[in-house]
Formats: structure tokens, sequence, C-alpha cells
């Protein structure tokens, strides 16, 4: 869990200072966090759940100041509901990725889409936002959600990686939305990139990027060899794969799990490596 209370606003560096939110979940880890950044006027990052407690932080966190812009990476609702009563407060604009409205299926109660979640301006690859010393590129990093942007903090070579890349977990891909291929190819991307530092929604911040992204992708390949080999003994039910996967993980984390073991088996299925077969899934090579 992260070393500082929730509310308190923490400077990371002189252009960024973050707000931890009070959610804390065995999704969120100790919550979710929110950057501000600027010092004469600002842009505040993902301002998180609906929660008065953690409104009235970033407000004090403000003083006063301009809020050029509330910048969203996705409309998870753990990440831009603030953003409405934010803006009301501020009179800044909601700028982030493009809005959409999906079934989610999946069993995070808190990772259900934000339904209200309306952007003043939409951004997409490199697209940027601008303030009094500070300049935030939008990074398309698709694959936690199909619209998922990072955003790039130029003068400082800082990334905001949302929740594509944490240092405390790997992000969970759930389809219908999530895709396991474009989460795949997001990391890639980020790895050919130069960031200083990231500084993701949940978790502490990731002083070797490059380093993780390996690890990330290399972990995911590993997951990917498992199913494989699971699917070359016979056809699998989903949840007896998973349970045989993630041997030990916290049950409430299995759903979890279960959702990117699905998201993985329809990407090898779109490669022509898996196919479906009625309750369970089977190799079709």
């Amino acid at each position: 869990m992260a070393a500082h209370p929730t509310g308190i606003p923490i400077q990371l560096e002189p252009l960024v200072t973050r707000v931890l939110a009070p959610n804390p979940s065995p999704y969120t880890y100790s919550g979710t966090q929110t950057h501000v950044v600027g010092t004469t006027d600002l842009a505040v990052i993902d301002p998180g759940p609906d929660d008065p407690v953690h409104l009235a932080a970033l407000l004090a966190t403000i003083a006063g100041r301009p809020v050029a812009a509330i910048v969203i990476t996705h409309h998870h609702r753990d990440h831009s509901p603030a953003s409405r009563p934010l803006a009301a407060a501020t009179g800044a604009p909601i700028v982030g990725p493009v809005a959409f409205h999906v079934g989610d299926d999946g069993p995070r109660a808190d990772a259900a889409f934000d339904a209200d979640y309306a952007p003043d301006r939409v951004l997409a690859e490199g697209d940027t936002v601008a303030g009094d010393g500070w300049t935030l590129e939008a990074v398309a990093t698709p694959g936690h959600t199909s619209n998922h942007l990072a955003y790039a903090l130029c003068e400082s070579g800082a990334l905001f990686s949302g929740d594509h890349v944490m240092g405390w977990a790997t992000s969970v891909v759930s389809p219908p939305d999530g895709d396991m291929g474009d989460y795949m190819a997001s990391l890639d991307k980020l790895l050919a990139r130069d960031d200083r530092i990231y500084y993701p929604g949940h978790g502490e911040a990731v002083e070797t990027p490059r380093r993780l992204v390996r690890g990330m992708l290399g972990h995911r390949k590993q997951r990917e060899g498992q199913i494989l080999r699971l699917l070359g003994e016979g056809a699998q039910p989903l949840a007896a794969m998973t349970a045989r996967m993630y041997v030990g993980l916290d049950p409430r984390l299995l759903g979890a799990a279960e959702r990117s073991v699905l998201a993985h088996l329809y990407d090898l299925r779109r490669r022509g490596l898996a196919s479906e077969e009625g309750p369970a899934w089977r190799s079709a090579t």
C-alpha cells in the first residue's frame, strides 16, 4: 500500500503533485491517484471517483489557481466521475478519450464504465493540452480499454500511464472492450519510447519503466504459453484453466484473472491458434 495517507498532496517533481483518493480495493490497490500538473495554471489528471472528501482535497490542492483542463486516461468509474463536480467548481473543460458505452460483464464493480462521462474535447494520439510551463501529449495505449490514453509531460520526460502500466500489478484486460492484442501492442509502443518515469493511476511511481514493460511483455507471453500447453491436453473450460494457472491467487481476484485468460483466448482465436467448443476451448493447431 501507499506510504502516504489519502487526501494529502505529495509533490513528486516540480510540475507534478499527487493526491490519493480514499477508494482502496483489491483492484485499485491503495486507491486512485490523481495527478495535478503545473504551478500557476493546472491540469488535473484522473480526478477519480465522485467522492466529496476527495473533491475537497483536490480543491485544497488547487488552492484557487486556474485549471486549464481536467484530463482523463479512460472512463472507468474509479477514474473519471469526479471530473463533473470538479468542472462545476473550477470551470475547467473535461478532455480525454472518446466516450462510448459498453456492457461490462467483468467482475470488477469499480471498473464499470462511467456512463455519464462526456468530454468537452476529445483527444487522440499526438493531441496536446498545455499551460504555463507544461505540455501534455496524448499517447494512445488501448488494451485495458479500447480508448485508453497515457499522457507524456514533455517538459520532464514523465508519462502518466493510467491503468495501462502499474508497478504493483498487471492491468486487467476484460473483454468485450479490453483486448489482449491491443494491450501487447501498446506495451511494445511504450517500450520503444524513452520516458524517464511513469506515474500510474494506482501504485507508486515506476522509476525503471522500460525494464518493467519488458517484464510485463514477458509475463503475458508466459501466460499465453501456459494456455497453449493446457489446450494441448484437450478441451479446457475457462474456469478450470484459470484455477490451474493462478494457484494461490486471492479468491477475490479470480474473476478478474478469468477475464484476462479469456482475453488471451480471444487473441489466440483471432490468430488461428485456439477455438471455442461449447463451454470449453481447445487448440486449433
